[in-house]
């Protein structure tokens, strides 16, 4: 979406207050969906519009009114397009009598321009989307746009690629990523070997040569070492499902906390101090939110939790479960004596928030808002302490350098650019320095935390590793103008296409990581922990219901399916599937899907845990806990592999109603095992 159309948007959009959104109301403590406004477009998966104070056509709906009306998805922001044809009647009629002179009567009228009955047809903005997605017509309207914008002088402009750059084609494995899996910064690259059979030893003989003292390389130095390889299986251990869609979860540093955003405005917490036993801890909910909860960070001493949602107020609640008081709310556009009332699109607004981190200290919190900024809060003194308004759209994705210091942050925006700041030198209120690389716009920002390397995700489905220090100096990135090297592509309802699949001439990235599908959401990435994985991969979610995890050199290391192992986990419930992402298709947009928008490493264990938007008409979602097991077929522990769990990790056995199945339980691997093994058991006292 080009910056003149959404400038032409904000100028018509009401006030956030009026838009309409999903909201919870803390008075009937549950999630209600309110809709006021047919031209809803809050997302946090979706360009959010600021709004004009002074719009003429703002239309205000009350917090305190249930329309009774859900709300969907990128959907509900575009209304029903009509489209109407010329159609003369009259020819018709000639045909079918045969009478020459009325059939050339009849177009001498039609070329004419008589005025003739009109016929209207209703179409559908997931077809027009769909029709516009497609590649052949997309290049068309793109090249009949180029036309028409030739005539401006005006050069190229978003939506156009240069004919300087390529298509891109990657290097796998890639030298640099070599580099670095050598270097021993991640991981180590000495692997056992079975002379005989002329393969990587499993686990059992690494520690075998360990304890006979056979080994003299890494493992008997560095522990970390026998834990790189050990990457979880799609296999899950647990599936606890959400009534509404999930779109965050991460482990505590420490590993003994894990917390879940879902939809309806609540953050679940669990305690994760035994990573194979989770205990439910406690829920906190976001009075009034706008559409859902966008983004969540814990404290650095797990005291506190900060979550956000589509407006400028950020929550922090407690962690203790003994407080179940309302949150504190921390108003991010407070900037002190002076209100933050700045111009934006014409208009004074205020802005959503799509990403919080707290800093090192915990004193802190820096976000990334819809008002194309960067803000950083101060806890104690309640109150926005510096705002950085420094790109061209909106900033999805903040973090610190590092754990230990405060002063640098990363911000990567639907602008197609990373930007590094230094708070200490920012007298001119320029950045230290640029990531140059991706062709559209970032979905997600994460930090090794050794202040040096940065990963990204990016919407021109690619994953990015910097260097800090190869960053491009600000003086030339102002020479380069991003949109020429972006297109229209819109993430959440078009397919990317090889065509637009085109390298950037000035990448300045170490390493370049493709395979996984980055449409519909904001999809995240991550490094893998130091402890158990020895920083070996880096890993992200996926369209496609998978989780990815790669080597430093862009090879495919593993691939959890959590929609495999999720598909018709739990029965199909009308009302929830009528909320429903993709309203219209000519697919059956009611059937099972996964889309995983978040994965978490746990930094003690091999375990992945995967939120995802996932079940009938991806209307519902779930997190998914998945550990390692040496690729065995069968385990006999307990619980049960593929336990089904509601949000407080209570058994429901409505959730095993699977019509494919006839409403039966359907026993799995481990339960196999165990009854085979009672059954051997059972003959061997017959013999006796």
């Amino acid at each position: 979406m080009s910056s003149r159309d959404n400038l032409a948007r904000a100028q018509e959009s009401p006030d956030p207050s009026s838009h309409a959104s999903n909201v919870y109301d803390a008075e009937e403590a549950r999630g209600e969906w309110l809709d006021g406004d047919d031209d809803e477009e809050d997302d946090d998966d979706m360009d959010y519009e600021p709004t004009v104070d002074d719009s003429e056509d703002a239309e205000f709906f009350d917090l305190s009114e249930d329309t009774g009306v859900d709300f969907h998805d990128a959907d509900d922001g575009l209304s029903g397009v009509e489209i109407e044809f010329a159609m003369d009647e009259e020819d018709d009629t000639g045909d079918q009598s045969g009478n020459e002179p009325e059939m050339e009567a009849s177009r001498a009228q039609h070329q004419t321009h008589t005025h003739a009955p009109i016929a209207q047809i209703q179409v559908t903005h997931n077809q027009i989307m769909q029709l516009l997605g497609h590649t052949g017509l997309r290049n068309l309207f793109t090249r009949q746009r180029h036309r028409d914008d030739s005539y401006e002088g005006s050069g190229s402009r978003r939506g156009q690629r240069t004919t300087g750059s390529k298509k891109q084609s990657l290097q796998i494995p890639s030298e640099h990523g070599r580099a670095l899996m050598n270097s021993g910064t991640f991981g180590s690259s000495e692997y056992y070997q079975d002379a005989l059979r002329k393969r990587n030893a499993r686990l059992g003989r690494k520690l075998m040569h360990r304890e006979l003292g056979l080994d003299h390389g890494q493992a008997a130095k560095n522990p970390k070492f026998l834990s790189q390889d050990l990457i979880p299986s799609s296999n899950a251990d647990m599936i606890i499902h959400y009534d509404s869609r999930c779109y965050s979860g991460q482990f505590s540093d420490d590993g003994n906390f894990f917390f879940s955003c879902a939809q309806d405005f609540k953050v679940r917490m669990y305690d994760t101090s035994n990573p194979y036993r989770w205990r439910y801890y406690k829920t906190v909910i976001y009075p009034y939110g706008q559409w859902t909860i966008t983004d969540a960070t814990l404290s650095p001493n797990n005291k506190y939790l900060a979550f956000s949602s589509i407006r400028s107020i950020v929550c922090l609640a407690p962690t203790d479960p003994g407080e179940t008081g309302e949150p504190w709310l921390l108003d991010f556009s407070d900037m002190g004596a002076r209100p933050n009332r700045h111009r934006f699109g014409g208009g004074y607004t205020q802005f959503g928030v799509w990403s919080i981190r707290f800093s090192g200290d915990g004193r802190e919190i820096v976000a990334g808002t819809s008002d194309h900024s960067v803000y950083v809060y101060d806890i104690e003194s309640r109150k926005s302490i510096l705002r950085i308004a420094g790109h061209d759209d909106d900033v999805n994705a903040v973090c610190f350098g590092d754990a230990y210091s405060p002063h640098i942050l990363y911000s990567g925006s639907d602008d197609t650019l990373i930007k590094v700041w230094d708070r200490r030198s920012m007298g001119d209120s320029r950045e230290a320095g640029v990531f140059v690389g991706h062709t559209e716009g970032l979905t997600y920002v994460d930090s090794k935390g050794d202040g040096r390397y940065v990963l990204s995700n990016g919407k021109d489905q690619t994953m990015k590793l910097w260097d800090l220090r190869m960053m491009m100096s600000p003086e030339k990135a102002s020479k380069i103008n991003p949109r020429d090297y972006t297109t229209g592509f819109d993430y959440r309802f078009m397919q990317y296409s090889e065509v637009s699949n085109q390298s950037h001439p000035h990448d300045c990235s170490l390493v370049t990581f493709s395979g996984h599908r980055v449409l519909k959401t904001l999809i995240r990435c991550h490094f893998s922990p130091p402890d158990s994985t020895n920083s070996r991969y880096v890993y992200t979610g996926s369209e496609d219901g998978s989780v990815y995890i790669y080597n430093l050199d862009a090879s495919l290391a593993g691939k959890i399916d959590v929609n495999t192992v999720t598909h018709h986990s739990r029965p199909k419930d009308p009302d929830l599937v009528d909320r429903q992402y993709e309203l219209h298709s000519r697919r059956n947009n009611d059937s099972w899907k996964t889309c995983v928008r978040d994965a978490s490493w746990h930094p003690n264990a091999p375990i992945i845990a995967a939120t995802s938007w996932n079940g009938w008409g991806m209307s519902t979602g779930t997190c998914t806990t998945h550990s390692w097991n040496d690729d065995a077929e069968e385990d006999e522990g307990y619980p049960e592999m593929g336990l089904r769990v509601d949000e407080r990790l209570e058994e429901n056995k409505k959730l095993y109603n699977n019509p494919r199945h006839g409403g039966q339980r359907q026993s799995g691997p481990r339960t196999r095992l165990r009854r085979r093994r009672i059954a051997a058991s059972d003959d061997d006292e017959d013999d006796d």
